[in-house]
């Protein structure tokens, strides 16, 4: 039967809320949903929304994954889009001979778990949703490059994009899978998803090896096993449940994880991933994570935030930040920034600092773009070219004909992370420490990763230290992180403001290369890397070494880089006795 009654949901979220109250791992016998409580930290704050169309945090997208298909999977072994992927749609795709015409054929034999068949109008509803742009969904860039989409019939899709290019394919996988036929209910308009809709939160009608079970505030969110999921390896799923548990920060989850009280860790921090390999009672799996951190600088004026371009696509006078506004001043703060002995002291030797936009693994790196060199001679000397001058002697240079602050304004900002990243709270302190040696002065704060979210978005921050979980298939286009198309209030990813006509055109170029050749686009992206090194949009710190770390008695623990849950269904957690 492929629907999972009401009756079902109760009881085995009733078991997955008891089991909390017992050790980790206590099953011994196999079968559908008696392979125990899957138990994973989460230190990233509470979800916002389950809702895939809106979702732009990490949390929310950590559960919303188990709830929804994608149309074209990705391989976990390859990491590449590949047909008939489990948890996904497309059984192959083809493209017209001018490369702007994709057709998609999908599966029929995938059903929500009300037994509603999962049909192209599906997909259909999530695209029109965030075309509106009634919606606050921050993928509205993927009709930059889409022109149109249509479903001849239930199991076939055909996207139209408005020219070849070589970045359109991964535009497709960005928009999600939603069930219609309840999301038209739910909300009467577009806009309705963006209140606080109780759907939005407490999803019915989902498609994975899990279903929602509950959403406590403040303290985790339970998923119950679907037995209803076609695509499981065993014939059915093992776990009983899966419960993303909020803890106060990565030093308590480490501590919860050898205690036993959860039996997951995700992002193992740089300085306890030695530890985790060197215990007996841990399974760990390292790898180079697909991403980096940074600190991201603000370049339009934060008080009055603007979009990048208008309806005719003309740029808007956005203003400039007082500080960051002038390069020199992003240059100088680059130079003042000990970002190699920073990423020494916080990721003790597990991650790279990094120049650019190109992480070590990308086929568009290269590492002859150095990282600018710690150097707070020649950075307060180009402080004071751009008339940041302490002309007072307390401390703090104050505006002396800078180019975009009130004259006598101090050199003053305030930085933001996420509260509970602890790497994140440190590297915060040594800049704030280091640029107060330079005679700025940095107001730093941790909060909230909601809170922090909705500020960024807004735009309506200084700068801030978070990080990109970058996309797969590797693609190092940069257009959504800096693109102006994509500077927009409330939903873009290019949140600093970063508009440079020869960045633009570099990017431009790189996707219209003649049948996509990699080398030839490797040379354009690595040209944009240069100019992004010393434009500064960010001042680019690392990507780290990535470790998943679980107890001993979860079985069936095989990851994939970036793929920890990619046969989660098939996962045992047996007695520790």
């Amino acid at each position: 039967m492929r629907k999972l009654s009401a009756i079902v949901l109760l009881v085995v979220a009733a078991l997955v809320l008891s089991v909390l109250a017992l050790p980790a791992a206590a099953q011994d016998e196999g079968g559908p949903g008696e392979g125990g409580i899957i138990i994973e930290s989460n230190f990233g704050g509470d979800i916002a929304t389950l809702n895939p169309i809106i979702i732009s945090d990490a949390s929310s997208s950590a559960v919303a994954g188990f709830l929804y298909p994608g149309i074209i999977g990705l391989d976990p072994e390859t990491q590449n889009a590949a047909p008939n992927v489990a948890g996904a749609l497309a059984t192959g795709w083809e493209y017209d001979e001018t490369g702007t015409v994709l057709t998609i054929y999908l599966r029929d034999d995938a059903f929500w778990n009300d037994g509603t068949p999962i049909t192209a109008a599906d997909y259909l509803y999530a695209a029109e949703a965030i075309k509106s742009g009634e919606t606050d969904s921050a993928r509205t860039y993927v009709f930059d490059s889409i022109e149109s989409i249509e479903a001849p019939d239930d199991y076939t899709v055909v996207v139209t994009f408005k020219e070849f290019n070589c970045r359109s394919f991964n535009d497709v996988n960005d928009i999600p899978v939603v069930p219609a036929h309840i999301f038209s209910e739910v909300f009467e308009t577009y806009a309705d998803m963006n209140e606080d809709v109780d759907y939005n939160l407490n999803p019915t009608v989902t498609f994975g090896p899990f279903a929602f079970g509950e959403y406590r505030p403040a303290e985790q969110v339970s998923l119950v096993a679907d037995q209803s999921y076609p695509d499981t390896i065993l014939g059915y799923v093992s776990p009983a449940g899966w419960i993303y548990k909020n803890v106060a920060d990565q030093t308590v989850e480490i501590e919860l994880l050898l205690a036993g009280e959860i039996n997951v860790v995700a992002g193992v921090t740089p300085e306890r991933q030695q530890d985790m390999r060197d215990n007996a009672d841990i399974q760990t799996f390292d790898y180079p994570a697909n991403g980096y951190t940074y600190m991201g600088f603000n370049l339009a004026d934060p008080t009055n935030p603007q979009d990048g371009l208008d309806e005719d696509g003309n740029p808007i006078d956005q203003g400039n930040h007082p500080l960051f506004g002038d390069v020199r001043v992003r240059q100088a703060i680059a130079m003042g920034v000990d970002v190699a002995s920073m990423v020494d002291a916080t990721l003790f030797g597990e991650g790279v600092q990094i120049a650019t936009n190109a992480i070590p693994t990308s086929w568009a790196y290269d590492d002859s773009i150095e990282p600018w060199p710690f150097d707070p001679e020649a950075a307060a000397a180009l402080l004071e070219e751009a008339g940041w001058i302490d002309e007072d002697g307390d401390g703090v240079r104050e505006c002396r004909g800078c180019l975009y602050a009130e004259e006598g304004a101090p050199a003053e900002f305030e930085l933001l992370t996420n509260a509970g990243n602890t790497t994140r709270e440190r590297i915060g302190e040594i800049i704030q420490s280091q640029l107060a040696d330079l005679g700025i002065k940095v107001n730093f704060n941790a909060i909230d990763f909601n809170i922090l979210v909705q500020t960024l978005l807004g735009q309506e921050f200084d700068a801030i230290i978070i990080g990109w979980s970058l996309g797969l298939p590797d693609d190092p286009d940069g257009t959504a992180f800096y693109g102006p198309e994509n500077d927009l209030v409330g939903s873009g990813f290019n949140f600093v403001s970063m508009n440079n006509e020869e960045l633009n055109r570099l990017y431009n170029e790189a996707a219209h290369v003649p049948g996509c050749d990699q080398d030839a686009r490797a040379e354009l992206y690595i040209e944009a890397n240069r100019l992004l090194r010393n434009e500064l949009p960010y001042l680019y710190l690392y990507s780290a070494n990535a470790q998943y770390a679980v107890r001993a008695e979860v079985e069936g623990f095989d990851p994939f880089p970036s793929f920890l849950y990619w046969n989660i269904d098939a996962w045992r957690v047996i007695s520790a006795e």
